[in-house]
């Protein structure tokens, strides 16, 4: 008798609804069973009840599900382990050829029609597709694991307060400066951790981003510690966007005979921000074809086989960092004039996680799924204002399903394939 003509198996289902029922309420009994009411608690076993009896009920037919013939072909699609980069046809149009235009025609329709929270949740999408851009040059092309990314972050951010407050510099002469100043601090980061590998690598990555955080927190009469620091508004040849410029000079919407609106501030955010992206993706397409983009990707699946054919592994680590924290220091100053203010909470260790799940649930390498995954991740949270308890537990559970559903992430890397010449396959032919 073949599989697909088997009887169902009750025993079998029952047995796994009875293990999902365990395991949820280990999972949701102290989260929605305790509820804190001052310094006691009040016990909501009906809760926890409603909750395990959904999930071993879904369980149960999802087991009696999996048994069907159509549930044992889903089974063999995830046992598949579609690992490696995907090669396409030498002939294969890619759909982003006009994907991309529509998308370039949206983002320039959409601030006509948008209100001041949807652009700044935009905003916040869009310098999280660019930290999600830096870390995948890390992490995804190159395979060092960074958990510190988020002080290449608090460079850039605190780069424009500083300059401001010390220097007297602007949004334009802080944005190229803070790039440099990020690069420089990943260059160092890179050299005492040219020899290390895996766990011990994220370990001195996780300790830099920490050190930075603490700096910012502590060093009281340089970077204000905790109550962090003002940040200028950005300017359009030095026209200010608020209602009355400084020093007598002219804003914006007076200069331009406008009535004067709030959200130009933002709006402006949005166009140089969305340019820089686009910048950025173009930048990156093009060095992931270059030689410096292949040696990255030797690096990650092979160092030894990589030093062995003659590359040099220490440019390749080094330009891997410091390009990557070059776009996490455009990314500070783009978040620091978006909120107007900078202080160390913005910059700890979840931001480093929430930046490398990016990467992670985009796929490791894949330009489009990074910033797939980083609007969701950004967007999603928005979404879920009214669940606010629960958050986090769902931002859990979807990393479960998505390493289950898709280990390699949204979009794999692929290739196109190269057609052979004639003359080699004529090689190939007379080759015994």
């Amino acid at each position: 008798m073949s599989a697909a003509n088997k009887p169902l198996d009750i025993k079998k289902s029952a047995v796994d609804a009875i293990l999902a029922g365990l395991i949820s309420l280990i999972v949701f009994g102290p989260i929605v069973g305790v509820v804190l009411d001052g310094y006691s608690f009040n016990l909501q076993p009906a809760r926890v009840g409603w909750l395990v009896a959904i999930v071993m009920l879904g369980r149960f037919c999802l087991s009696l599900f999996l048994q069907t013939p159509k549930g044992l072909k889903i089974l063999q699609g995830f046992e598949s382990t579609s690992s490696g980069v995907h090669v396409l046809a030498p002939d294969y149009k890619s759909r982003l050829r006009w994907i991309i235009p529509v998308l370039i025609v949206i983002a320039i329709v959409f601030p006509f029609f948008a209100n001041k929270y949807l652009l700044t949740v935009v905003i916040l999408g869009l310098i999280y597709v660019l930290l999600g851009l830096g870390l995948n040059i890390v992490v995804g092309l190159a395979g060092l694991l960074d958990l510190g990314y988020v002080a290449f972050y608090a460079i850039g951010a605190y780069g424009l307060a500083l300059g401001y407050q010390y220097l007297g510099l602007g949004f334009w002469t802080v944005l190229p400066l803070a790039a440099i100043a990020a690069a420089l601090a990943g260059c160092i980061l890179g050299f005492p951790v040219l020899r290390m590998h895996g766990d011990y690598l994220a370990i001195v990555t996780l300790g830099f981003g920490e050190i930075i955080r603490l700096v910012l927190n502590n060093w009281l009469s340089f970077t204000g510690g905790p109550n962090g620091m003002p940040v200028p508004s950005p300017t359009f040849f030095g026209l200010e966007f608020g209602r009355r410029a400084k020093d007598g000079g002219v804003p914006f919407h007076e200069f331009f005979g406008l009535e004067y609106n709030a959200n130009i501030k933002f709006l402006f955010i949005y166009i140089v921000l969305f340019l820089v992206v686009l910048l950025v993706l173009y930048i990156k397409h093009r060095l992931t074809r270059m030689p410096v983009g292949r040696a990255w990707e030797a690096l990650r699946e092979d160092e030894i086989a990589c030093r062995a054919m003659g590359l040099n592994h220490v440019l390749v680590k080094l330009s891997a960092f410091t390009l990557g924290a070059s776009t996490a220091g455009l990314a500070g100053v783009f978040f620091a004039s978006y909120q107007g203010f900078v202080n160390p909470s913005s910059f700890t260790f979840f931001e480093s996680a929430l930046i490398l799940a990016i990467v992670v649930l985009g796929g490791m390498g894949s330009t489009v799924g990074v910033v797939i995954a980083a609007f969701v991740l950004t967007v999603a949270p928005e979404l879920l204002r009214s669940f606010s308890e629960y958050r986090v537990l769902l931002f859990g559970v979807l990393m479960v399903l998505m390493m289950i559903w898709r280990p390699r992430g949204l979009i794999r890397i692929s290739r196109v394939g190269v057609t052979p010449r004639k003359g080699a396959l004529a090689y190939e032919r007379k080759a015994p």
